[in-house]
């Protein structure tokens, strides 16, 4: 049977979700983020070297990083569902999204996230301002016009077809809810943005989201 190694407010809640719109059995691993660090515990490395989630066990296969168990376990288990038919331009809709959410856009949104730490970060009264300032200027300057490029883009292309790839929802909009939410909790995204927020309400009101909701745990990325 399928484990996921599940961290809590992870990448890993949408493996999970996934799992649940293709209705597999699995189990789970939980894990618990360090407090302080919000780093995942030593643990992890126990299960795949570099110590992060999700991570997806079945016998002696060891399957990381989120694209790739999204694209596996769909090519394995999917029976058709979830990926629109080889050869059609959604389906290369389809792999780009697969890419694009870690590769471009999740960086700049964690970007964000660590230089917001910075500015956070206790530290001397007579370094705090420097390092304020030095913070400021770089979201300013590249941070945060990236992000903005980036929601701009996806609203764009969700202006042409109901979900990512296409008329059918699929593995890439499981995908690509990560950075969308993270977007939300901290990268800027709002009203103005109205098919990105129409999006996020309808991944939402899935009943496969929501069962993994139940099983993996609360999931906040604020």
């Amino acid at each position: 049977m399928l484990t996921v190694h599940h961290l809590n407010n992870s990448r890993s809640q949408r493996v999970l979700w996934l799992l649940e719109e293709l209705e597999l059995p699995y189990q789970i691993q939980p894990y618990q983020r360090d407090a302080k660090t919000m780093l995942a515990p030593p643990s992890l490395r126990q299960v795949h070297p570099l110590g992060k989630s999700p991570v997806v066990t079945d016998g002696a296969l060891v399957l990381a990083e989120s694209g790739a168990i999204v694209e596996t376990a769909i090519e394995h288990y999917g029976q058709g569902r979830l990926a629109p038919a080889l050869g059609t331009p959604e389906r290369l809709r389809y792999r780009y999204w697969l890419h694009y959410a870690e590769g471009s856009a999740m960086p700049p949104l964690l970007l964000k996230l660590i230089f917001d730490k910075i500015e956070r970060t206790p530290m001397p009264f007579f370094v705090k301002p420097i390092a304020k300032a030095i913070s400021s200027q770089v979201k300013s300057s590249f941070i945060l016009p990236q992000i903005t490029t980036h929601l701009n883009f996806m609203e764009a292309e969700l202006g042409k077809s109901a979900w990512f790839a296409g008329e059918e929802f699929s593995g890439a909009d499981i995908q690509m809810s990560f950075p969308i939410e993270a977007a939300a909790a901290r990268g800027g995204l709002d009203a103005s943005r109205p098919r990105l927020m129409d999006y996020l309400a309808r991944i939402h009101a899935r009943p496969a989201y929501q069962r993994a909701l139940a099983k993996g745990g609360p999931y906040t990325l604020g």
